[in-house]
């Protein structure tokens, strides 16, 4: 398993088992076992559900979690197959099977990944225009999907309060509501101290989820590969 993914789905299910007062590390050892089977993709996620299932207040993070086996099954699993399995039938099989899957946090954390490797921050405009190309007009689904963070780029530079204040406002339909607080925090601050937290907690729209998310790209942020 991939050491960066290992030590962020700890940190993303402590921070989300601080808030709903209960343990994590029975969740966190059962999921360590699915990442490191080696079995194919598809038989993967099948046992996360499963434990998912039987791990009912965990729900929110069940296709947070399936954004990191994903980002686990590029950075690890696919080395050990053919060198262009990515390009196969049976990759594009997988990716047709797991369409609705996963989250738009799966886009950060590549987008992080690429910054490690070109040696800059993330930075909001910068994941926008040069990472979802979301000004390029073949790339417009991504402009819808991510139309609220577009229109509110001014909020990197706000008070944790006015994020918190338009995540609320966003409309339900919204594919990014559940992720605008924990992101554009973020790209506000990639390493927050514990006073920032507690501001953060306490403007929470979504304790749980915010805290939870928050964490993992932080941590996902400062591991290096």
């Amino acid at each position: 398993m991939n050491t960066r993914v290992k030590i962020s789905l700890n940190v993303a299910l402590g921070q989300y088992s601080e808030r709903k007062g209960t343990d994590h590390l029975s969740l966190f050892s059962e999921l360590l076992k699915i990442f490191e089977l080696e079995a194919g993709f598809l038989e993967k996620v099948g046992e996360m559900d499963e434990i998912f299932d039987q791990n009912e207040l965990f729900e929110p993070l069940r296709e947070i979690v399936f954004d990191l086996l994903l980002i686990n099954f590029f950075t690890e699993d696919v080395q050990k197959l053919e060198e262009d399995y990515l390009e196969s039938e049976e990759w594009e099989d997988i990716e047709e099977e797991t369409l609705d899957r996963g989250t738009e946090l799966l886009n950060v954390l590549l987008y992080i990944k690429e910054c490690e490797d070109e040696a800059i921050e993330p930075e909001l405009g910068d994941f926008l225009k040069e990472f979802l190309l979301v000004e390029e007009d073949e790339f417009q689904d991504e402009h819808r999907i991510y139309e609220e963070v577009i229109a509110n780029q001014i909020l990197v530079d706000s008070s944790l309060d006015e994020v918190a204040r338009v995540a609320k406002s966003l409309p339900e339909f919204s594919e990014l509501k559940e992720l605008f607080y924990p992101v554009m925090a973020f790209f506000r601050n990639l390493n927050p101290d514990s006073q920032e937290l507690e501001i953060f907690n306490k403007h929470s729209v979504s304790p749980g989820l915010d805290a939870s998310v928050y964490a993992l790209l932080v941590s996902y942020n400062n591991q290096k590969s």
